[in-house]
């Protein structure tokens, strides 16, 4: 059987633990996301897996939405044989373009996927504009 060896791995993976780069003194950790367009309105889901749904905050300030989760770090008397789940303070920011109605962002959680759904404001919608005729073009069409 091959392994595949890495004489790093073992290196950052001591160096996330010491410095906690999940959150404590390092950057906050990385939340995947996807996003698309859908009809009328914007998705966008985060990978959230063992989240406590209580533990997660969405707010949006001048059109950035800031999704921010935190993993507890693991308590009690055990022996830790493998920690390779990040833990802590988890954060994402996305900015909202104009095009979006920040005001009725949806949020749900299921199966550890955050799902945001962002409505297109009215405004940005396509919409048909009406041509006025002048009379003398309606005098012209019947003549």
């Amino acid at each position: 059987m091959l392994m595949r060896t890495d004489p790093f791995r073992e290196v950052d993976r001591l160096t996330q633990q010491l410095l906690g780069a999940a959150g404590t003194l390092a950057q906050p950790a990385a939340m995947p996301l996807d996003a698309w367009r859908a009809g009328d309105e914007f998705v966008v889901e985060f990978d959230l897996p063992g989240m406590d749904p209580d533990s997660v905050d969405i707010d949006v300030e001048r059109n950035v939405l800031t999704v921010r989760a935190e993993r507890p770090p693991v308590t009690g008397e055990r022996e830790l044989i493998a920690a390779e789940r990040p833990r802590g303070v988890f954060s994402r920011q996305l900015m909202l373009g104009d095009t979006l109605d920040a005001e009725r962002v949806h949020a749900r959680y299921d199966a550890g996927v955050l799902t945001l759904r962002i409505p297109i404001a009215e405004r940005a919608k396509p919409r048909k504009i009406e041509i006025e005729r002048s009379e003398n073009d309606r005098q012209l069409l019947t003549a």
